[in-house]
């Protein structure tokens, strides 16, 4: 446990470090002593650095915090509910059932907040179906060819509905392989929800989840109500994971890559150790991929899940193959 609190204690730190960083990253000249006086003597900077640092980079700096603690919170619990160490969002389907939910909210014209609402109904939904057929086969080709499936599905009317919007089609694209420039303060406003939700619940619940890594026939001998508290725990995870969509487009492999990483790291399984963490890696790891984005091919931006697949892709593949050695 020491070492857990040593260990985020350093993120925290290393995150700090990034937040200041990533005020100076971007197309304007600001340096350091401008993001100090922001914040020591907002009068003494420029109008126009001070509109920049307000409107522009500390929303989305913010954004970037927000989304990877969601994706990287909905990592760990859709792995513990599925028993399965390459189940994520991403990858199983739930991503693009919450993309698919957006673009129709988007097609209709809504208010942002229906883009989330929309992504979470469409997320919470296939995630139940996902579940239900994952029960009868257990394995992960099974969780994989369904993921697959399914998101070949979705993508297909996702990108029929982006044909039909016409001329604005290029912002759909553009967000669907990852965007973080769309932050505004109404936007991390309706985010700080789904995170203080989410978060709260998964925490609450870390004892059970822990439960739930025993097995089925163990969990229901302590007590749990296996099939429900799954259920809920989805729907939640696809809370999460719907509003990230909603907002920033497919962001990928989050959810795979940090839990892992952690389990590495700190040595251990235990949901009470890795959900603090994974928020903590889950922000300070997407921070370091929107900075990335930002300045490879400065001015020009790479879309941010480009970034977090050239971590990802490999990643996975590394799993699949671990995995399929063991299973063998």
């Amino acid at each position: 446990m020491q070492k857990a609190w040593r260990t985020n204690l350093f993120f925290i730190a290393l995150c700090i470090f990034l937040v200041i960083y990533s005020l100076s990253v971007g197309g304007a000249d600001i340096s350091f002593g401008d993001i100090l006086k922001l914040f020591s003597d907002p009068n003494s900077i420029d109008e126009a650095k001070k509109t920049i640092l307000l409107e522009i980079r500390l929303p989305r700096l913010i954004m970037a915090l927000l989304i990877g603690m969601l994706l990287a919170s909905s990592g760990v619990i859709v792995q513990s509910v599925f028993l399965n160490p390459l189940a994520d969002p991403y990858i199983i389907g739930i991503a693009a059932s919450a993309t698919f939910g957006a673009v129709i909210a988007y097609f209709l014209k809504l208010p942002d907040i229906y883009y989330g609402v929309f992504a979470f109904f469409v997320a919470s939904a296939l995630s139940l179906v996902i579940f239900s057929l994952y029960k009868k086969g257990k394995s992960i080709a099974t969780l994989l060819i369904i993921g697959i499936a399914f998101s070949s599905f979705l993508g297909a009317f996702t990108s029929f509905a982006t044909y039909l919007i016409g001329e604005d089609s290029f912002k759909i694209v553009a967000w669907m392989m990852g965007f973080l420039s769309g932050a505004t303060w109404e936007k991390v406003a309706i985010l700080i929800v789904p995170v203080i939700f989410s978060t709260m619940y998964f925490y609450f619940k870390r004892h059970e989840l822990n439960v739930l890594l025993s097995g089925d026939d163990e969990a229901k001998t302590l007590g749990v109500n296996v099939q429900k508290s799954k259920k809920i725990l989805l729907i939640i995870a696809s809370l999460a994971t719907a509003f990230s969509v909603a907002f920033t487009g497919m962001i990928g492999f989050v959810g795979l890559i940090i839990p892992h990483t952690l389990r590495l790291i700190l040595k251990t399984s235990s949901n009470a150790t890795l959900i603090p963490a994974s928020l903590i890696v889950g922000a300070l790891f997407l921070l370091f991929c929107d900075n990335l984005s930002k300045s490879i091919l400065s001015p020009i931006e790479i879309p941010i899940g480009v970034v977090t697949a050239f971590f990802g892709a490999p990643f996975f593949l590394f799993l699949a193959i671990k995995q399929g050695k063991a299973s063998g």
